[in-house]
């Protein structure tokens, strides 16, 4: 997403008239476009409105970005920026668990960003650092360089997906906590289970079996399990021709 110019963002200076000072900077315009979309959604991102809470004009807005969509870019990776994340350690599982955790925590800081993560945003500098973080967590693992890429991209696709599913159950449950939902729901599967048209069901709900303890967290599951199957063990497997 480049609007108008040939260069990504990235690599384009601000566009000031010569001879005027910079009445504002690419990092104030885009704090401006988060705050808007944190409080109001995405689609309220035009630039006539995050002109006006900078109280200047449109056409203003247009020496820092080319079109609105690289302002949305900016924005993305603005709050790659938030994660506060430690040199990896010897666990690779547990670090990308980490990582997941931080970047569900963030979207849910930012609700309009899950949508965009499932895109193609353009991926800017603290983009890239996150991308540097993952690799480095899995430089001694004996997967492919290709493979350790698409496992950032589906770890980011899963938490979207996650936190997108979250935050649409907190709309359907109007006032009621999670708590609250999971008892009503818990209470009308029994009430199905007991009719008797449901037997295996009835038998995982009579045995509890959900996949995760009461004390482990749902979405850590998800995260490990599919890291795991998607890169496979952290030791290669002997070849058939080993010990021969």
């Amino acid at each position: 997403m480049v609007g108008r110019a040939d260069q990504p963002i990235w690599l384009r200076p601000e566009s000031l008239p010569a001879g005027r000072p910079a009445e504002r900077s690419r990092a104030e315009v885009t704090s401006a476009a988060i705050a808007l979309a944190d409080r109001d959604g995405l689609e309220a991102v035009t630039m006539r409105r995050v002109a006006a809470s900078l109280g200047t004009g449109p056409a203003s807005l247009y020496r820092y970005v080319a079109a609105r969509d690289e302002l949305v870019d900016l924005m993305v990776d603005a709050v790659a920026a938030e994660y506060d994340l430690a040199p990896p350690g010897d666990d690779w599982l547990a670090d990308l668990v980490e990582f997941a955790r931080q970047t569900r925590t963030i979207m849910r800081r930012h609700p309009w960003l899950a949508p965009l993560v499932t895109g193609q945003p353009g991926i800017g500098p603290n983009g890239l650092d996150l991308v540097e973080h993952v690799l480095a967590v899995l430089a001694d693992h004996p997967a492919a360089v290709g493979v350790k890429l698409q496992t950032f991209a589906m770890l980011n696709g899963i938490v979207a997906l996650f936190v997108q599913a979250e935050l649409a159950g907190a709309r359907q449950r109007g006032g009621r906590s999670t708590e609250q939902w999971q008892q009503a729901q818990a209470a009308y599967l029994r009430h199905v289970a007991a009719q008797g048209r449901h037997p295996r069901l009835a038998e995982a709900i009579a045995r509890g079996s959900t996949g995760a303890t009461a004390e482990e967290d749902p979405f850590d599951l998800i995260v490990s399990r599919t890291m795991a199957g998607i890169l496979g063990p952290a030791t290669p497997a002997p070849s058939a021709d080993a010990g021969r």
